[in-house]
């Protein structure tokens, strides 16, 4: 009798070890988890990625007709999704290829970079809506960065006069799309991505009107597109004859009031770009209220993966978006560039942090997979049922020009 107590003794003590080696574990995974990566560690992984890259692309060549685009891959029917050029997404394939080009000096995706390149050229005349920067810079303004092509440059200067016609003086804006049953006038966040395109050709040859229109549409956006929280609304209907603001709204997001998570991250690049030619501090403090906003929000998580929308009803069971985490890490790699200290060294791991989970099996596709895209599940538009967890041409190309910024300032 005198043993049953010795034996109740005996067995909650491995109860206790039991519960403190799990405890342990639990505490060094999460170490790891949160720990950041050294820069060995980070230069092996990028320059895995970037070998990667090529291997992927060299697949997707393979399936890609010879006079279109790629825009997704549907993986239902195993098969490649294309467009024409006047698709909005068309510059960034050509892009993607001189980008990986420029970080593996691969030969074969060169000569598919030109090839490309010289299909998407007609689109310098392309005027029926605001994309002409997303798709000529994307892809001629980085072809002339890495190769200094002067017959690259006149395609640049052209298409910056091209998307000055969209400039309504009325609203001191770029008007985005031309007016249809949903919209008057209207104006989306997106199209701060297409200032880079005006501020590049006035500082390199072309009119300097160029800079007044970027400065001008990135003052209205700022002073239309914001709220006090600092996240962006989607889209800023205006009356045209008064340059009134007749609406605010979303055509991407989950509700007019959301924050739909690629426009917070399109508003956040489009800003740090415009520092960056300007040197205007306004600017700069913008794009470091956008960072604080998205960085700081309760429901980024812990992997910094933003759900397709901050406020979608069905967190956490909401579709990811890594098409706005790689424009995010990307902007945020940039903004390290202009800032000191902590605030530098938390940008750079946060999107360190994003490399790292791009990096991973949860959103990397497997070699020869995906239809040779790089990343799996961003989404194009819910609301629109189109393009839902999905690789998209974009979300590659930020991936790697982040990858590229990382290795170049920070390694």
């Amino acid at each position: 009798m005198r043993e049953i107590p010795l034996i109740l003794k005996r067995t909650q003590l491995i109860k206790n070890m039991k519960h403190l080696t799990i405890t342990v574990i639990v505490i060094l995974f999460v170490l790891l988890a949160t720990a950041q990566p050294t820069g060995q560690s980070m230069k092996a992984l990028i320059n895995e990625d970037l070998r990667f890259a090529a291997q992927q692309y060299k697949v997707l060549m393979q399936t890609l007709p010879a006079n279109l685009m790629p825009k997704t891959y549907d993986a239902g029917k195993k098969e490649l999704v294309t467009s024409n050029t006047k698709w909005w997404c068309s510059g960034f394939y050509p892009g993607t290829l001189w980008l990986i080009y420029e970080g593996t000096k691969d030969s074969t995706i060169k000569t598919e970079a030109e090839k490309r390149l010289a299909l998407v050229e007609p689109e310098k005349n392309f005027a029926p809506n605001h994309d002409v920067g997303f798709k000529m810079f994307c892809s001629f303004g980085t072809a002339y960065r890495i190769t200094k092509n002067p017959a690259y440059k006149d395609v640049i200067l052209t298409s910056a006069n091209t998307l000055t016609t969209r400039y309504r003086p009325s609203i001191q804006s770029i008007q985005s799309w031309d007016s249809n049953a949903n919209f008057k006038c209207p104006v989306i966040i997106d199209n701060m991505m297409n200032l880079e395109l005006l501020e590049w050709a006035a500082q390199n040859g072309g009119e300097k009107r160029f800079d007044q229109i970027a400065v001008n549409h990135a003052n209205t956006t700022l002073k239309n597109h914001y709220r006090a929280d600092n996240s962006s609304y989607h889209v800023v209907d205006y009356n045209l004859a008064t340059g009134a603001v007749s609406a605010k709204k979303t055509h991407q997001g989950y509700g007019d009031e959301s924050a739909w998570s690629r426009g917070q991250s399109w508003g956040l690049y489009g800003f740090v770009v415009m520092y960056r030619f300007t040197k205007d501090t306004v600017y700069l403090s913008q794009a470091r209220k956008i960072a604080a906003f998205i960085l700081h929000h309760p429901n980024l998580p812990a992997d910094k993966i933003p759900y397709w929308d901050f406020n979608a009803p069905d967190i956490p069971n909401a579709k990811r978006d890594a098409s706005a985490a790689a424009v995010m890490a990307s902007a945020l790699l940039e903004l390290g560039q202009y800032t000191k200290g902590n605030e530098k060294q938390n940008y750079i791991n946060a999107a360190g942090k994003i490399i790292q989970t791009l990096s991973s099996p949860a959103y990397r596709a497997a070699a020869g997979a995906n239809g040779g895209f790089l990343l799996e599940h961003s989404v194009g538009s819910i609301p629109g049922n189109s393009e839902v967890d999905v690789p998209l041409t974009y979300a590659d190309y930020y991936f790697v020009e982040a990858l590229l910024r990382y290795r170049k300032w920070y390694l």
